[in-house]
């Protein structure tokens, strides 16, 4: 259904679609809130930018991409026939995996009549005249919605490092967030890294035993405990799909929402021996359980920090040859888990090679990049290929990239001008059926479970709405500052005030660094978005 408006007596704008609801995302937020939307009898039509769905797994191709949520934790659980016809290859699935998981997301669903792909938001306006929201594509394609949805992420607007001179170089340049379907080849090439974070350990393993030389630019290092990836035989598939109520349970009930639980134990309860004896134990399990099956205390105190992160160093220590080599990789600005920790298969064994150098950009820094490689203050480096890992625009970045304006005209720049200001993540003042899945304050922990709670919570919401004849929502000043009160009470009880280096912090125009991400984790983000719904949608003005 269209309809045209006309500007003035002359001239009339290009037809404009109407819809519902209107998503921004095909990635894990946006296939599930189209298809609970549509099942609800929603008219509702989701678009991304990227030639095909899937989101971070369709855009993050780089060598070595994959998860480190454990595969059957990752997955959707809202559907049996979902979970049944689908069989993971691995604890950890790589990217190509990934992407073939939601595109049989995708079409068991049905939902690939209501996408539209390769579509790129350029503005979303809101119209006081009739509450809706006015959205315009880059093509020119205007969409007038209800309810507009964002599921952009708060990971996936790529950032490159400041320096000069990107434009100048003539061999290949690539970003791991962008990174192309067919290549580049990088065999026997002389290849730098750019960045040390989660994509860069993962390339750098991946790249290092297949390149002619490999040079590495870091500029501060992460722990970065084993992931222990294994293969998934049959059996051990079937016995995953008969568990998969339990594993849903599991991931409902521990703080980050994986399949780890918590140690009901004091650290301060046992000796040093005893609890190095638990670090070892947990340095031989999967994924982030070093993290949230952890003591307590080694993410709230000093003291406890900094024993399982010299455990951790020690550890380095051991794989790395060169000492010089092993020093610069263990971290001196933070301790482990104030950081989100990558986790590594074969990356400490990459520094091992003769083909491999480790340049520290705190004492050397990259001045330039020049027509054949990468200036620092001390050398002229020559590359075939450089790749940059340096991470995202975190939190804001895809936001910002958006010129969406609420009441009166109000730039979302202009009301975040201090950082993101929302209510449980979900709605910002001044913006009246913006709802946002996957966006700041929100996130913490395995991604889809806190997208779970989300499109539920949105999806009883739309049918209250419906039910009741009211057709707008906008969460008040009070309870927006009330929330951002709350995520920054949590932080000051840990040790990520510590650092402001990590993709957590987002620097502001207006107070300096802003908090992104939800530090309680996901079972009290649950909890706190059912409490919102059973108090009649408290802090929000339903109309």
């Amino acid at each position: 259904m269209t309809r045209s408006e006309a500007t003035d007596s002359h001239t009339v704008t290009s037809p404009e679609t109407l819809v519902d609801a209107f998503i921004i995302g095909c990635g894990v937020s946006g296939i599930e809130a189209l298809h609970r939307l549509r099942a609800a009898g929603f008219d509702a039509i989701a678009v991304d930018a990227a030639t095909g769905v899937g989101g971070t797994w369709h855009w993050n191709r780089y060598p070595g991409a994959r998860l480190d949520s454990e595969s059957y934790s990752y997955g959707y659980f809202f559907s049996r026939e979902l979970r049944e016809g689908w069989d993971w290859s691995e604890h950890f699935c790589g990217q190509p995996e990934n992407e073939r998981y939601f595109n049989y997301v995708v079409d068991t669903l049905g939902l690939r009549p209501y996408m539209r792909m390769q579509t790129t938001v350029e503005s979303a306006h809101f119209d006081c005249t009739d509450d809706t929201w006015l959205v315009t594509t880059t093509a020119g394609d205007r969409y007038r919605t209800r309810f507009l949805m964002t599921g952009i992420g708060i990971l996936s607007d790529p950032k490159y490092p400041n320096i000069p001179g990107r434009e100048r170089f003539r061999g290949i340049s690539v970003h791991t967030a962008r990174w192309p379907a067919d290549g580049p080849e990088l065999d026997g090439k002389r290849v730098a890294v750019v960045g040390t974070g989660s994509s860069g350990v993962q390339t750098i393993s991946a790249v290092g035993p297949t390149v002619g030389s490999l040079t590495v630019f870091q500029r501060s290092p992460n722990w970065c405990p084993p992931l222990n990836n294994e293969p998934i035989t049959p059996l051990e598939m079937a016995e995953i799909k008969g568990e998969y109520d339990a594993i849903w349970a599991k991931t409902r009930s521990t703080r980050g929402g994986f399949v780890h639980g918590s140690i009901m134990a004091s650290a301060n309860d046992y000796t040093a021996e005893e609890r190095h004896e638990w670090y070892e134990m947990l340095f031989r399990r999967r994924g982030f359980a070093r993290l949230y099956t952890n003591f307590i205390e080694v993410i709230r105190t000093k003291e406890l920090n900094a024993e399982f992160s010299g455990f951790l160093a020690n550890k380095i220590r051991e794989r790395v040859k060169d000492p010089a080599v092993a020093e610069k990789l263990i971290p001196a600005d933070h301790g482990f888990g104030q950081r989100r920790p990558p986790y590594e298969t074969g990356y400490y064994d990459v520094y091992n090679q003769d083909n491999v150098e480790l340049v520290d950009t705190t004492a050397t820094p990259m001045v330039e990049i020049t027509e054949r490689g990468i200036r620092t203050t001390e050398q002229d480096f020559e590359f075939d290929v450089i790749i940059f890992a340096t991470g995202f625009n975190s939190v804001t970045g895809a936001f910002d990239k958006i010129d969406i304006r609420g009441r009166d005209g109000l730039r979302l720049t202009e009301a975040w001008h201090n950082g993101p200001n929302t209510l449980a993540g979900l709605g910002t003042h001044g913006f009246p059926n913006l709802l946002m899945l996957g966006g700041p304050q929100a996130m913490g922990g395995n991604i889809p479970r806190c997208i779970e709670h989300q499109a539920l919570f949105l999806d009883t919401l739309l049918r209250h709405m419906r039910a009741n004849g009211y057709t707008t929502i906008e969460a008040t000043q009070d309870a927006c500052d009330a929330w951002s009160d709350h995520v920054a009470q949590v932080v000051g009880m840990t040790l990520y005030t510590e650092t402001k280096a990590s993709w957590f912090w987002t620097p502001t125009e207006g107070k300096g660094h802003s908090f992104g991400i939800y530090p309680a984790g996901v079972v009290e983000y649950g909890k706190r978005l059912r409490d919102i719904e059973a108090n009649g949608y408290q802090g929000f003005v339903l109309s």
